[in-house]
């Protein structure tokens, strides 16, 4: 059987005479001529990285959590097959930690004049757009001796978007929505309703409903039933200053507070009503205007992906004046911000009465669960002083809800895993008094 590559090369070598190798310039050349020819040759017949064509495709975006799948297509140029080794860089929260180097490499072997494809597949671990590195290739020789390498920059951009975990939730509060639409025998009342439809009068029902001039006009007494009032607008303003930097659990509160908005503006699109954003600190991060219930919340979720806390102090007075802006007639704000005692004392409570006078305001802060097992801790000295701080914390958390309260401001404090599903209830109950 014939040799071919290294083996070859080797047994070439190994089958010349003895005294080759004497230590001598004509034996030192005499060696390392054949070498030297064979990897000029192999040199010689890699295919040329420059002479490579690159184009991309594959996902643009992607839910964090979820794998997107980028697609290399190598096109060979040249007149010499392509062995090549393959590395398509990204940016390190591209992969999760420890997957990023069977991920990013591929082999491959392109005929000359013929194309490939190789595909990378990316798991992010953070929001925001991840852009494409550099595309390294080593192009390898027949016998693998010499190789040539080179980059090239072919540029793809794939958008991280919050996950929106949710969505679980979303059945559950439709179905309620549905009570409160007066799509079930539910009767629903209350100032700022609009009257729905008329039906047949069943033991319990609020004799105030009675439509006389209906009944009149038939065999059995009707009712008039209601329903909330749609078209209403909703403006979710994400605090996105130092406080929404702070990290519960795994990740900021900003997250959580994209969260719980995303299930809100989901809800209340269904609810017929129109749903804004805008993402303020010290001055507009994100605004989303004017969508219709089908495009709002895939613009609200592009709109988030890039969002990253800033690490300054949110400027009350300036998100108040472009919120009173943004929603000039009556419309329910919701503020996605921190109960903190110093940023609401200094810098809310000053201005809120702007935006009581003319709004309904909804207040949603995310709350740390690790206080709350703090504050149940006993057992030693140290955590019973975990537990006296931690009861502390509440105290004046309760207390700024409370002062929030008096001034008229309708406030939700849970947990991460809480907070969406408890934002929706708040709404909902809203929706059901008739306040929007």
């Amino acid at each position: 059987m014939a040799l071919t590559g290294r083996a070859a090369l080797l047994a070439a070598l190994g089958s010349l005479p003895v005294g080759i190798w004497e230590p001598s310039w004509t034996g030192i050349l005499a060696v390392n001529a054949p070498l030297a020819v064979a990897c000029a040759c192999d040199f010689a017949l890699a295919a040329p990285v420059r002479r490579l064509g690159l184009t991309r495709s594959g996902d643009t975006s992607v839910r964090l959590g979820d794998t997107a799948d980028v697609t290399l297509t190598i096109t060979n140029l040249s007149r010499r097959p392509l062995r090549a080794q393959l590395r398509d860089a990204w940016p390190p929260s591209s992969w999760l930690p420890g997957t990023e180097a069977p991920a990013s490499r591929h082999r491959l072997t392109v005929p000359a004049g013929e194309r490939r494809r190789v595909t990378t597949l990316l798991r992010p671990t953070r929001r925001g757009d991840r852009q494409a590195d550099r595309v390294t290739i080593r192009s390898y020789g027949p016998l693998g001796l010499f190789s040539r390498q080179g980059t090239h920059k072919v540029p793809w951009t794939v958008r991280v978007l919050p996950p929106f975990t949710s969505r679980k939730h979303l059945p559950s509060k439709l179905a309620r929505l549905r009570e409160l639409d007066g799509r079930t025998s539910v009767l629903t009342r209350g100032e700022g309703t609009e009257f729905d439809s008329l039906r047949e009068y069943v033991p319990g029902d609020d004799t105030r409903s009675i439509d006389w001039r209906a009944t009149a006009r038939q065999s059995t007494v009707a009712v008039r039933t209601w329903r909330p009032e749609r078209d209403r607008h909703i403006l979710l303003v994400l605090d996105t200053g130092r406080t929404s930097a702070g990290r519960v659990g795994d990740a900021p509160r900003l997250d959580a507070s994209m969260d719980a908005a995303l299930l809100l503006a989901a809800l209340a699109s269904r609810a017929g009503d129109r749903v804004d954003l805008l993402a303020y600190d010290r001055r507009v991060r994100a605004l989303v205007q004017g969508r219709t219930a089908a495009d709002v919340l895939p613009s609200l979720v592009n709109a988030m992906a890039t969002l990253e806390p800033e690490l300054v102090e949110t400027d009350a007075r300036g998100l108040t004046a472009t919120a009173l802006r943004t929603s000039p007639r009556r419309s329910l704000i919701v503020l996605l911000t921190t109960l903190d005692t110093a940023p609401i004392e200094e810098g809310l409570l000053p201005v809120l009465s702007q935006l009581t006078q003319r709004h309904t305001v909804l207040l949603a802060s995310v709350a740390d669960p690790h206080i709350t097992k703090m504050a149940r801790a006993r057992g030693n000295t140290d955590a019973v002083y975990e537990a006296a701080a931690a009861a502390q914390a509440q105290s004046e958390r309760h207390r700024t809800a409370d002062q929030l309260r008096r001034h008229g401001v309708t406030v939700v404090d849970a947990t991460p895993d809480d907070l969406a599903p408890a934002l929706a209830d708040a709404y909902l109950a809203l929706k059901a008094a008739g306040r929007l």
